[in-house]
This record gives C-alpha cells, structure tokens and sequence, in this order.
C-alpha cells in the first residue's frame, strides 16, 4: 500500500515539477474579474474594415507590445493586433489560484496559454492572450542586472530606462506578503551565505531579496495589459482574434540602402476573413510576437535564410541568414517535497542570487488529484486528495548554450521547432552544479527542519517528490548528470532576432525599412532572475524613444 501511495504522490507532483504552478482549496466564492474601463477601444478583429491604415501597426498584445501601443498612442494612430483574446472575462488567467489551471487547461488554437514541447523533450508555454505572457506567468517582478545592459547591443538611455520601469511599477506592481514557505527560503538563504538580505527591493542585487509581485493582496493579477489604460483611446485600436500571417513588403530603394520596405500586414479573423493594415508615410510595422512568434513571423514574410525559405516555397524578400538563430532558454532545476504541515499556496517572491551565477527561488502549492483506489466498503465518489508540495529551485545566469528555431508549417498558428541545446556549454553546467550545491545546502539548514517528517527514533528526513538531489554533492560528474536529467524550463526563453544579427541597436530589421522588433527576441541575455519586468519597460522605453525620434525629424 505504501508504494501504491508514493507513486500517487509522485504523480501529484508531476504536474508542480513541470509547471510550478497553483490550485488551492478555497471555500472562498470565486472574484467576479470586472472588466476594466478601457476595453472600449478592444474589439474582435471581425469588426474591423477589410482595409485600413495606421502610423504604428503592433504586432503581438504581449509583455513589450502593451506598453509600447500605449506610448505611442499619445501622439499617433495606433493599431495593435493580438491573437488571442482578453484575459479580463477568465477567472483562472486573472487569479494567483489560477496558475496551474491556465497552464494545463490548452487547446491548439485560443487558450491563454498554447503549450509546445522543445526538441529536447521539454515541455514549455507562450501566451496566447492580451497581455502574453506576463498574464500567465508567476508573476514575479524584478530589474535586469548591469550584465544585462552592458551586452544587450542596446545603447541605453539610463535615465529613461528608470523612468520606464518605475512608469510600469506605479501601475501594476505590488509588494508581497511572505507566509510560512517564502518566510523560510529567506531564512535558509541567509543561513547558507547568500548575503547580504536587501529586504524588499525591485533592482537585481547579490544576495537574498525579496520581489515585486504582479498579484495584488487579494490574489488578482495585473499585466502588460493593464497598461492598455494609459493609452489616448482615439489614437488607438486594439484588435483581438486577429492572427497576423506576414508582413506586406515591397521594393523601394531609399537613402538608407535598403531595397525592401515593410508596407503593412495581412491578419485573419475568427471567421477566417482576411484584413490589411496599412502604414501611413514614416510608419513603421513592429513585431512583438516573443521569441516564438517573431522569427516565425519574419520566415513566412520571406525573410530569412534563401536557401531554407526556399524548401518551404516561401518567396525570398530578403536573404537573411541569422534569423531563428541564437535561441537561447534557462534551465531550471531543482527538487520538491512534501511538508509534514498544511501549506499555502505561494508562487515566487525570494529570490537568492549569487556570486557563482545562480539565481535561488522556491513555490509552495497544493496539488488535488484523485486517488484511483476505491474502498469496497465506501459507494461514495471519491474526492480529490489535497498535497501539499514545496519546490526549490535554481535558474541560471545566462545561459550561454545556444538553440535555433525552425518552421514546423506554414501555417502561423502552428508552433515552430525549436532546440534549445540545454547544457551544451561546458559554463552552463557548471553554474548549475554550483546552484543546486547550493540548494543541498538549503535543505540541510535549520530553517528547512520544520519541513522534513519524524521517524522512528527520533530521526528526521524529507519526502521527496521526482527526483532528489544526489547523495554525494561533492562529485561534480554526479551533479552534473543531475543538472541533464532533471532540466526544465522556468519559461524564461528568448532570442531568435538578436541585435547585431537580425536588428540594430535601435530595433530596427538590417535591410527592411519600416520595420522594427521590440520584445525578448532580441536578447542574447536573460535580464536578471525574471524578464517581465524589463520586457515591460522595453516597450515603454522604445515607445519613448520612437516619439522623440519623429520629433526630430517633423
């Protein structure tokens, strides 16, 4: 029976290792999600004229592209177009108990959450809704650190850049209250060295901190999309259901050199009806469809590799062979438990970081899964068992391995392929090695024994869940099978357009004029422990920065 009941709490766990997320036990009556003011000017894409023109046409309704159609709206006609729907109208999308349930509840084409599966087996999410990922995610919230500003090929305004941040803070950032599991990870960093405590702070610094959160007190998640309120409501249209299939180009040499000039774009409705936006003179189409969506987008437009475009019969618009290169992810590692104590339902809100370049979080959640054993005795239908389960967890700086992003279709709401090649680099896995010691040191500290069941005799041990760390911690080849065989994703990955290769140091797409990308494809670096936050504030700081530069030039 004992073995009967270990795999059903192995299997309870399950769904926490790959997803980290959150379904509590509440007798609490639901949140009505009250939509807010500003949904006026956010429309079904069916609503649209077939034709149409605009200054700035956004394309993507996520983490960068809200903040960036609301910038601009203050000074020209905006148009941005998101293939999903809104997530005000979904309780679970807008509730801190919603996490794990958005996560796993996806169809293949308009779930908030679209899942796909990396070459390497790992299973991952995109957002497919107003506000992408930040309306799906953990909701943590915290600066880049200088690394990040030094190598992103970025010439970075300073000043603006905070003045970006704290715009997206004032809006829709919240400090945390700790409970018992978040209480103890602080502790316990602080017990195994990772100093100094920085208390509650929204910039990346060594040491244990704890982090701005996009849940407010009462559970209820705020996005990219509530920037959305700050835009000039007759400057701009939002359009749901509308998925983008390429951008228009056409040939038009110009001082710049480039032959090639990006014109509009071609969206579908719900009902498969087609739409074309069209630029005005000196607009500009933006990309903001994420690591996966805009070098998807880029390939069916014709821009890409010719030799490659070609085997799809894509007609070439521009050779351009970097595009879908240089993808890179975070792993995650790391091992869960289950505590001997009721728990709450806590996503990320410490975070440790260290010298050696790992970055330290944790999660408690309360698994429900029913138990396939029925008693002969009970003709009652059995109800859900509640596990408590805790996790920690290390992601690492970076990372330096590098993937690619191919095409699996022609057709844009079909996932691309994507290989991350996780640990491919020898300085990858030795960070990874480096923190999860530091997670084995974690679970010997004094603040971790409240956590661990009493046994016969007086003796203590954790229960764990998956797979625990290794016994020998000192062998580095041990840890290092460890760090392959347990890899998984903390949703942090980027790349595929990256500056220096595909765009400038402003953004803009090297051999197309008019066309620019502005989210985390352009990363080769992880902004700090979570990327929300500056994905936010690059959106908002582009915004800026395109406003001052058609100022110039009036």
């Amino acid at each position: 029976m004992r073995n009967q009941t270990d795999c059903h709490l192995l299997y309870a766990a399950f769904v926490l290792l790959l997803l980290l997320g959150a379904v509590s036990r509440s007798n609490a009556r639901p949140r009505t999600n009250r939509s807010p003011g500003f949904m006026r000017f956010i429309t079904n894409a069916t609503d649209f004229a077939s034709e149409d023109y605009y200054d700035y046409i956004i394309v993507g309704g996520g983490t960068a592209g809200c903040p960036l159609a609301a910038t601009l709206s203050q000074s020209f006609r905006v148009l941005l177009l998101e293939r999903g729907g809104v997530p005000y109208n979904r309780p679970n999308v807008m509730s801190h108990d919603g996490f794990l349930s958005t996560l796993t509840d996806v169809n293949n084409f308009d779930s908030p959450a679209q899942s796909f599966v990396s070459e390497e087996g790992v299973p991952n999410a995109r957002g497919r809704v107003l506000g992408g990922s930040s309306a799906i995610n953990a909701g943590f919230y915290s600066r880049a650190d200088k690394q990040f500003f030094d190598n992103s090929g970025l010439n970075w305004d300073l000043a603006m850049v905070n003045q970006s941040y704290e715009w997206v803070e004032r809006a829709i950032v919240f400090r945390p209250q700790l409970r018992t599991w978040q209480s103890a990870i602080r502790d316990a960093l602080l017990e195994v060295g990772v100093h100094p405590f920085n208390g509650f702070t929204l910039e990346h610094k060594v040491g244990t901190k704890i982090g701005g959160s996009t849940f407010d007190r009462a559970g209820r998640r705020h996005s990219s999309a509530d920037l959305l309120r700050h835009a000039r409501s007759s400057n701009i249209r939002v359009a749901v259901y509308a998925t983008v299939e390429r951008v228009l180009l056409a040939s038009s040499p110009s001082a710049s050199g480039s032959n090639v000039s990006a014109i509009g774009v071609v969206y579908r409705d719900q009902l498969g009806r087609y739409h074309h936006a069209l630029i005005r003179d000196r607009g500009e189409v933006i990309l903001s469809a994420g690591s996966l969506g805009s070098p998807q987008l880029m390939f069916l437009s014709g821009i890409g590799p010719r030799s490659y475009l070609s085997t799809w019969g894509i007609p070439v618009a521009l050779d351009q062979p970097h595009v879908g290169d240089f993808m890179y992810d975070n792993p995650r590692n790391g091992i869960s438990i289950v505590p001997p104590v009721p728990m709450e339902n806590s996503l990320i809100q410490v975070v440790g970081i260290t010298e050696e370049g790992a970055f330290l979080e944790a999660a408690s959640n309360v698994i429900p899964f029913a138990s396939p054993i029925h008693s002969v005795f009970i003709r009652a239908p059995a109800s859900p068992l509640y596990v408590p389960v805790t996790t920690i967890m290390e992601k690492i700086l970076g990372p330096v391995s590098v993937g690619s992003l191919r095409l699996a279709s022609t057709d844009v709401r079909i996932n691309p392929v994507v290989r991350f090649n996780y640990f491919s680099d020898p300085q990858d896995l030795e960070r990874c090695v480096n923190g999860t010691r530091k997670i084995g040191e974690i679970l010997r500290s004094r603040a971790m024994q409240d956590f661990m069941f009493r046994e016969w005799f007086g003796s203590r041990r954790f229960r764990f869940v998956g797979v625990p760390l290794p016994m020998d911690q000192t062998n580095d080849l041990v840890m290092a099978e460890f760090c392959r065989r347990t890899v998984s994703t903390i949703w942090h990955y980027h790349g595929g357009c990256v500056v220096g290769k595909v765009v400038n140091c402003d953004l803009k797409v090297v051999g197309v004029n008019s066309l620019r990308i502005v989210d985390g494809s352009t990363f080769n670096i992880s902004p700090g422990t979570n990327p929300q936050a500056t994905l936010m504030m690059l959106g908002r700081y582009m915004g800026l920065t395109m406003l001052k530069e058609r100022m110039r030039y009036k």
